[in-house]
């Protein structure tokens, strides 16, 4: 478990301020780690910070001055650390692009910001930005993280190019820069990162300095600190807050360890190759390991079945009665000190055997999953907020901890309830706006209260439980107000259910899409000889779709009358950015979804009006 050390604060009014301090504490230990040609590639404190001036120097020859804005297109690298920095220690504003992005919308950021210049980690990136060539006429050159050749219309260097590698730094260029470096104010804008637009177009969030900093620490006070030597694993997308702040500012902070992993896919080789101690996460991953682990389960012994059920019991107990109640634990301790080698040790190290703790955000986390992960000794600290608000605003930690809830205000942060219930904030880590966007700043701002889109309770104890978004509240034809998500994590905890979409807007009642597990319905194919030849047929089979009328008849039994599915529709494939209907975060992305699948829910009303 998490140990609690006291944080020591940084005397820093800037991220590149905070990073030259980081280099002078630690200068020899690990900062980036990268995977390239197999093996992992280390550059440490100092070597960091060498770099992000080299590309200070470069950006500043390049035509940046204080105040322009540099895009980056890429996914997760040493590359997207050393330009952010680069571009800050050079007065620019980084402005990061989610690389799931097409060139389409990322013409509409680089467009919408103004950037001249755009960093990209490969050819991919760069054929999407060739291919939009007419759209984005102002930009004047690409930077890439890897060699190749591009066309002239759009020219392009590597960043060792622009930082020019093989000329070290003067003394006189490294002096001009750190004095660059000293003038940039807490109130300087850092960063303009664009939402994933779930409600319409992209807006650029503005966020100071002063708003990342000021979170990354109080953060880490909320935590307790956090140990030196930490070792991140990276994978969720640096263009989201969520990591950055988090997993990037906050590690950089304590001099931690941060390896950047290969891609999603492989974030599970790579945790055993890593052996992290810490990561930040969205709910999809918590949910993919609960469910590969009670399929393990579901596969062993009748005795190991038993064996694993009681540890699961005894760490219930042994959780509730530490972290919850925190009352004294007597034999407790011994006997959850049993379960925890025979059983909980042996699955910690299918995730490297070192982590201690999650960071869990981005969207609602299901309590049964949270309550699992610290039963078997990696506790998920789960938190809440938006983009706008740098991100976090509220985070659980080892001494106040309540399942089912997204935690306490960090300090210096205010929380209020308006009349509607929606969720209303007010602290150091609120944007200074929305770029170019007055209009949607004054609507979301109002006398320093930034109105958050969310329901929310708030107990006597300052516990914040999120009910649902405002604008994705269900209100159906009988006047009934119904959050969906909820109902969506408990449809997900079904062993042969991997994602679900609930719809009833303005509707008589509630229905659902449904993506299968796979390995499980395969699985029961298998057992029951059922015949097909592509999974399309398989989700279509009478004994496949009465499977899953049981288990939502069970799930049924358990709601109100006006929150039950009455009917449902069983696709082939899961959601995924890909297709349009996940957000880089791996959040629903409700109306495309509606859109996409519009045939299929008004097929499913019109079976329901047929059984009037």
């Amino acid at each position: 478990m998490i140990s609690p050390p006291q944080h020591e604060k940084l005397s820093c009014h800037s991220l590149p301020q905070m990073l030259r301090q980081a280099a002078l504490q630690h200068a020899g230990n690990k900062a980036l780690s990268y995977k390239r040609s197999g093996s992992y590639l280390t550059l440490s404190y100092q070597q960091f910070y060498t770099r992000v001036l080299m590309a200070a120097r470069g950006l500043r020859k390049a035509g940046v001055r204080p105040g322009d804005n540099v895009a980056i297109f890429s996914e997760n690298r040493a590359g997207w650390a050393i330009s952010d920095f680069g571009i800050q220690a050079a007065g620019g504003v980084s402005v990061p692009i989610y690389a799931t992005n097409t060139g389409v919308q990322a013409a509409y950021v680089i467009n919408h910001c103004g950037a001249k210049i755009v960093f990209v980690s490969g050819r991919l990136q760069y054929e999407k930005l060739l291919g939009v060539r007419d759209l984005i006429p102002q930009v004047e050159l690409i930077v890439s993280f890897e060699r190749f050749l591009g066309d002239r219309c759009l020219p392009v260097y590597t960043l060792y190019q622009l930082s020019e590698i093989s000329h070290p730094l003067t003394d006189e260029e490294k002096n001009r820069i750190e004095s660059e470096i000293e003038s940039i104010g807490p109130e300087d804008l850092a960063t303009i990162i664009y939402t994933s637009g779930t409600t319409g177009d992209p807006k650029g969030v503005m966020l100071s300095q002063n708003n990342l900093l000021q979170n990354g620490m109080t953060g880490l006070q909320h935590l307790g600190g956090m140990d030196r030597g930490e070792t991140f694993l990276s994978f969720l997308p640096l263009s989201h807050v969520l990591e950055r702040t988090a997993g990037y500012h906050a590690a950089l902070m304590t001099g931690s360890h941060i390896a950047f992993a290969e891609n999603v896919n492989t974030v599970v080789e790579n945790i055993l190759e890593i052996k992290p101690t810490a990561m930040v996460s969205v709910p999809r991953l918590f949910e993919k390991i609960y469910s590969r682990i009670y399929e393990n389960v579901h596969l062993s012994s009748p005795l190991k079945r038993k064996l694993f059920h009681r540890a699961v019991e005894v760490g219930r107990d042994y959780v509730q009665k530490r972290y919850i109640a925190q009352q004294p634990l007597g034999l407790l301790a011994s006997k959850y000190r049993f379960y925890d080698r025979l059983v909980f040790r042996k699955v910690r190290e299918k995730f490297g055997g070192n982590l201690r703790f999650f960071i869990s955000g981005g969207a609602p986390l299901d309590k049964t999953i949270n309550e699992f992960m610290w039963i078997i000794g990696i506790p998920v600290f789960e938190g809440y907020g938006l983009t706008e608000t740098s991100p976090a605003v509220t985070l659980n930690n080892l001494q106040q901890n309540r399942f089912g809830s997204v935690g306490t205000a960090l300090a210096g942060t205010e929380l209020k309830l308006a009349a509607d219930g929606e969720l209303l904030v007010k602290g150091p880590q609120v944007m200074r706006g929305y770029y170019k966007n007055e209009k949607a700043t004054a609507e979301t701002i109002v006398d320093g209260w930034l109105k958050t889109g969310d329901i929310a309770r708030i107990d006597a104890q300052g516990f914040v439980t999120i009910v649902d978004r405002k604008k994705e509240i269900i209100v159906t034809a009988g006047g009934k107000n119904i959050a969906p998500q909820p109902l969506e994590n408990q449809l997900k905890l079904d062993k042969y259910i991997s994602q679900a979409f609930v719809y009833g807007d303005a509707k008589p009642c509630l229905v659902a899409l449904l993506t299968p597990n796979l390995e499980r319905l395969i699985e029961l194919g298998h057992q029951e000889q059922l015949d097909y030849l592509a999974v399309e047929e398989l989700v279509a089979n009478p004994r496949v779709l009465q499977l899953y009328g049981e288990r939502i008849a069970q799930f049924n039994r358990n709601q109100p009358s006006y929150q039950t599915i009455k009917r449902f529709a069983l696709l082939p494939r899961e959601f995924s950015i890909e297709g349009g209907e996940l957000t880089p975060t791996l959040k629903l992305k409700r109306k495309a979804i509606y859109s996409l699948y519009q045939d299929r829910i008004d097929q499913l009303y019109l079976a329901v009006g047929g059984e009037k």
